[in-house]
């Protein structure tokens, strides 16, 4: 695997095939509880239960709560490296890996450890241009982006509660990969406290102090219309993922008064509950107004600009990590059945969005997450196979 700034050699590991097999590996999975649209908590250190058939990847709608550790690296294939095999094989160490089974987890339990993968636009129009996921993320405003920090061939989204897995299994899947991929960007992230939202949900406190992530589709019914494709066959089951690394400025936004801040977002900072009242779980009543006429959630408040009813959208999911480095910010990921719920949302944003003077965006990449996969049916095989 080549680093945007070096090129280590390609490292020969020890062949996991055997120890998937008799782990019987199912990587991409959904709980008991996603499918009931109800999200049970479970213990930091559990491992994320899985079923026999695998429909979608892990690291989406579970675990819930999201773990709170992330890593996520961006990289590209060389211009002559098949997908098929490599996605195939780096399932097989995923499974491995997740299963406890893998020698390279030095010992260290999986707990809930979960690497989930998605392909860019160049790789799945390599497979027909009409696909979900073959088109690029256009240009927006308020971005400063490096060449390097846009798009990519490869995405793994690795998140656990215990820190210490995320260098371990990206160096182990990196180094598999070998001269195979080149790295592009990574960005390493945290969750905030998690603050319950009703109806068994949480969701975490972003770097402004804000409950972030409340809308979103929760429920099977809700996640059926907005979050996972139901075809063609080869993307069945996957979701599309936007990943926009934003850094926020702070001291000017501390720098308001709480009232001020709360008119930004459209929500009480301490509860999350809307400007138009009722619970943290309400949807925002954006016809609210006062006695004189004002409405309670201001024409430029994010909880109206990014409403999907206004725009016209969907409900994306948002599994969103607060940064410090290259700058303290948000890597900001959502994940959706149709790219225009993002592209239109953040549009419409654009136009007058009382947050967005507050973000710089330094990276932006759009992937296809793949279905999920067992070792019947191999990562990336109804794709690339």
């Amino acid at each position: 695997m080549h680093r945007a700034d070096r090129h280590p050699s390609r490292r020969t590991f020890l062949d996991v095939t055997g120890a998937m097999m008799a782990a019987g590996l199912t990587a991409g999975c959904t709980s008991q509880s996603a499918r009931s649209g109800r999200h049970t908590p479970s213990a930091a250190a559990a491992p994320v239960p899985v079923v026999a058939t695998g429909r979608h990847q892990a690291g989406i709608t579970l675990p819930q709560p999201a773990q709170p550790h992330l890593l996520a690296v961006v990289a590209d294939l060389g211009a002559s490296v098949a997908a098929g095999p490599l996605l195939a094989e780096l399932g097989q160490a995923i499974g491995a890996f997740t299963t406890g089974a893998d020698p390279r987890l030095l010992g260290l339990p999986p707990g809930d450890l979960t690497v989930t993968v998605g392909v860019g636009p160049r790789l799945v129009r390599t497979v027909g241009a009409s696909l979900p996921g073959a088109v690029d993320l256009p240009r927006f405003s308020r971005e400063r982006i490096a060449p390097q920090a846009r798009g990519g061939d490869l995405l793994l989204q690795i998140c656990a509660s215990d820190a210490l897995l995320l260098p371990v299994v990206s160096a182990a899947l990196l180094a598999q990969a070998g001269d195979r991929i080149r790295e592009r960007w990574r960005q390493s992230g945290r969750r905030g406290s998690n603050v319950p939202v009703g109806n068994g949900l949480t969701a975490p406190r972003n770097p402004l102090g804000f409950v972030d992530g409340i809308v979103g589709p929760h429920t099977t019914v809700e996640q059926q219309r907005d979050l996972w494709l139901a075809g063609p066959p080869a993307v069945a089951g996957g979701t599309l993922a936007v990943l926009r690394r934003m850094e926020l400025d702070l001291p000017r936004f501390a720098a308001l008064s709480v009232a001020e801040q709360e008119a930004v977002f459209g929500r009480r900072r301490a509860s999350g509950v809307p400007l138009s009242g009722g619970t943290v779980a309400s949807g925002p009543e954006l016809g609210a107004k006062t006695p004189d006429g004002r409405y309670l959630i201001p024409a430029d408040a994010h909880a109206r600009r990014a409403h999907a009813n206004v725009v016209g959208v969907g409900l994306m999911l948002r599994r969103s990590y607060s940064t410090d480095e290259p700058a303290p910010g948000l890597l900001f990921v959502s994940f959706q059945n149709d790219l225009r719920t993002f592209t239109a949302t953040l549009a419409y944003m654009d136009i007058s969005d009382a947050l967005l003077p507050f973000t710089t965006t330094t990276a932006s990449a759009t992937f296809l997450i793949l279905p999920g996969f067992d070792r019947q049916h191999p990562l990336g095989s109804g794709l690339f196979g």
